[in-house]
């Protein structure tokens, strides 16, 4: 039903090499970039995820409330996927664990601020 996810960057640069080490892990890289907006994925017609520059010119504000929340494949990913998301400069948000029943996530925030989740159900 995704077709893809928009987040907000002040620096397109800094936040293209942030996403393109941290997902390479899952197999996502760049599948369409046009400079103020690049789209990673597994291939140009799955979900993606994407990042842009403001088209109206003011700051990039993570949103309240707000959060991509992506599934990896297990638990061990996410796990591994969240700890190299702090190493690259993201802060923790939730440290990897069980939500509830049968639900895993791990919780951090881009250089943006942005939050985002690697989570594993069932």
């Amino acid at each position: 039903m995704i077709g893809y996810v928009t987040i907000g960057t002040a620096d397109m640069e800094k936040a293209k090499a942030f996403y393109s080490e941290l997902l390479t892990d899952i197999g996502a890289s760049v599948v369409m970039d046009m400079g103020s907006f690049v789209a990673f994925g597994n291939a140009p017609d799955s979900p993606l995820l994407s990042l842009c520059t403001p088209f109206n010119k003011e700051p990039a504000n993570p949103g309240n409330g707000n959060m991509v929340a992506i599934a990896p494949g297990s638990k061990e990913l996410c796990d591994s996927l969240y700890a190299k998301a702090l190493s690259l400069g993201g802060t923790d948000e939730g440290a990897p664990g069980a939500r509830g029943d049968g639900f895993y996530g791990a919780y951090f925030r881009d250089l943006d601020g942005n939050k985002l989740c690697f989570f594993h159900a069932g």
